[in-house]
């Protein structure tokens, strides 16, 4: 059934939430994202086809001082003769396996898998009956999310959706500057609106305000996904925290919260800065983290690369044990880790990123414990190395050391996660010692995770030491179980 503006006042209707900020305050978080703690991003479409620059390659190719504007000219043409659109029939997928992609996720110890949908592009990865352009109609020719759904949860991951359809009312704007594709009729339904001066900063489209025809199709676009994947977690890009959405986001998430009940399912959204009320979903930070200990469950998207989201030749990677490291951090301070990862245009997982997430998935099965499941202590963590707050952050820190601790507590086990290990092979943990503040001064056993080694312990006033000398070293973080 196609989804219409009737059926979703219908559904507004139909349960417990109503579309006002006092019904939506009386949401909870589910237990399955406190508890999962770490998901897979996927940003993936048509923007991989170029591999240049990062996935705003369908926006920076319209922008004459771009990089990516002269990079474009030069291999493909003028924007008359080979514009974005022509990218689609080159993305083929020919290697995509939704159930390989599932299993190597399962394999990282990803608990919850999110593709993009829909980014600011406007070529949605799933089959629509609101627009051509869509990866069953052009390009794959498969329903891409739909797939992905069905290989995340047989491996029994929860499945969630992005949308950044938001964005797309200005994204292609640069092409109404000069003579483009982006101004032919015939391709209104791929490019437009296009609104917009196509030179200013993004910073400055708050004053670009979307009309009703586009805002009503973001919230059918949006309620066509709940309707037909039922995705367990919705995140969105920041542009929604435009005002104009506010009356459509309050309609969007009774829908989706009422569906949610309707289902049986727990359900959770994810906003960027003040697009929503504290609370009524969860909160996101972009490529970023916070100093202590957060109030609320929320959470921390970033990528395995640092300078593209999409699959692009020359990633600057991240080391592997940094992100781990992001992972305890986050966890400690009452948050989750969503990690992007880009595939090729083909379908294939660069060697690269299947590298990583196999390496994190090696870390959690040993150290999971502490991971999963788990819920913030009266004290996040210790140590000399500054954590940044705030978004775009997540390269801004120094390498963790032997000094930095972090805290989990999960039933009457404390978890004390080493960023590294000490050079002299002890261990002192300041914030248990006797005279700290916060203080477990009945310590009755100490044990390293994955390491059978009896250790050796002295609960002082300055600190708990403990003694590592009968174990192997590792080279990635450490935790310590205190009972």
């Amino acid at each position: 059934m196609t989804i219409t503006l009737e059926k979703i006042t219908d559904g507004v209707t139909a349960g417990p939430y109503d579309a006002t900020w006092e019904s939506l305050e009386a949401y909870t978080f589910p237990e399955w994202y406190m508890n999962g703690k770490f998901g897979i991003f996927i940003h993936w479409g048509p923007y991989c086809v170029p591999a240049f620059g990062n996935e705003w390659y369908p926006r920076r190719m319209y922008q004459k001082d771009d990089p990516c504007y002269a990079h474009h000219v030069e291999t493909y043409g003028s924007h008359e003769e080979f514009g974005y659109k022509d990218f689609i029939p080159m993305f083929t997928a020919e290697k995509f396996d939704a159930t390989e992609w599932a299993t190597l996720f399962k394999e990282a110890g990803a608990k919850f898998v999110v593709p993009v949908a829909e980014h600011h592009d406007g070529f949605q990865m799933y089959e629509s009956d609101l627009c051509r352009w869509n990866s069953v109609e052009m390009g794959p020719k498969r329903d891409v999310v739909g797939e992905l759904a069905d290989a995340t949860r047989k491996l029994d991951m929860v499945f969630g959706v992005s949308s950044h359809r938001a964005e797309h009312w200005w994204f292609m704007n640069g092409g109404m500057q000069f003579p483009s594709d982006v101004q032919d009729p015939a391709y209104a339904d791929l490019y437009g609106p296009a609104k917009g001066n196509g030179e200013r900063p993004y910073e400055q489209y708050f004053d670009n305000a979307p009309d009703k025809a586009f805002l009503d199709d973001w919230l059918l676009r949006t309620c066509e996904l709940i309707d037909k994947y039922q995705p367990q977690l919705i995140w969105f890009d920041w542009w929604i925290q435009n005002m104009a959405f506010k009356p459509y986001l309050k309609q969007f998430a009774a829908y989706y919260y009422n569906a949610g009940k309707a289902w049986g399912k727990d359900v959770a959204v994810n906003h960027k800065f003040d697009a929503f009320p504290a609370g009524t979903t969860v909160f996101d930070i972009e490529r970023g983290q916070v100093q202590n200990t957060h109030g609320l469950f929320w959470q921390n998207d970033t990528s395995v690369s640092k300078n593209s989201w999409g699959y692009i030749d020359g990633h600057d990677y991240k080391v592997t044990n940094d992100i781990i490291g992001d992972l305890v951090d986050v966890v400690s301070k009452n948050g989750a880790l969503l990690l992007n990862i880009g595939p090729r245009a083909d379908g294939t997982i660069p060697d690269e990123e299947q590298t990583m997430l196999r390496e994190i998935g090696q870390w959690l099965t040993v150290n999971g414990e502490a991971i999963y499941d788990t819920r913030a202590w009266a004290s996040h963590g210790e140590g000399p190395t500054q954590v940044m707050e705030g978004a775009f952050t997540d390269t801004k820190r120094t390498p963790f050391t032997s000094e930095d601790i972090r805290f989990t507590m999960r039933g009457d086990a404390l978890y004390a996660i080493v960023m590294a290990w000490p050079d002299d092979g002890t261990v002192r943990i300041q914030t248990l010692g006797t005279n700290s503040v916060i203080h477990r001064p009945n310590v009755r056993s100490v044990e390293l995770l994955g390491q059978n080694q009896a250790l050796t312990w002295d609960l002082g006033r300055d600190a708990l030491s403990i003694n590592l000398a009968s174990c192997t070293p590792t080279t990635s973080p450490l935790a310590l179980k205190i009972s």
